[in-house]
């Protein structure tokens, strides 16, 4: 029996959604997953997850992921610390899954953008580089492993 499309997110669970997203922004270095963060709203997981991504476009994973990646992205321009503590800073408990999705979405791993984020950002104010270094989504990262 093939299942039917999913309904648009009506207002009451738009303004739910956007709390959800608030929280993943605020908590991202917290250990987070749907579950916990469907309860606080009050939803299922599955339902979470279906309308989150109608009304952004991508998983709550995936938008977890990419606020973790951005952060990550700030702390190894800053050069201070290693890819691994960077990658627990943020809230990735497994090295390898951080530096797979930091390599989908920025394009290159995390060890070679530390070191050429150092030259490409010098002299740039830092509010300046978080927007010309920003990562893209959905898998946009150019192949060739240029940023």
């Amino acid at each position: 029996m093939p299942s039917r499309p999913a309904a648009a997110p009506n207002l009451q669970e738009l303004v739910k959604l956007r709390r959800v997203r608030d929280r993943m922004d605020r908590e991202y270095q917290k250990p987070l997953d749907v579950e916990a963060l469907a309860r606080g709203v009050n939803m299922s997981a599955g339902h979470l997850s279906r309308q989150f991504r109608l009304a952004y476009g991508e998983s709550p994973y995936s938008y977890l992921m990419t606020r973790r990646i951005e952060r990550a992205m700030a702390l190894l321009r800053r050069g201070d610390l290693s890819v691994t503590e960077v990658c627990f800073e943020v809230g990735c408990s497994s090295l390898g899954t951080f530096s797979t999705r930091f390599t989908e979405l920025v394009g290159m791993p995390p060890s070679v953008y530390r070191r050429q984020a150092a030259q490409a950002t010098e002299g740039i104010p830092s509010c300046l580089a978080k927007q010309v270094t920003r990562p893209v989504r959905n898998r946009e990262a150019p192949a060739d492993g240029l940023p």
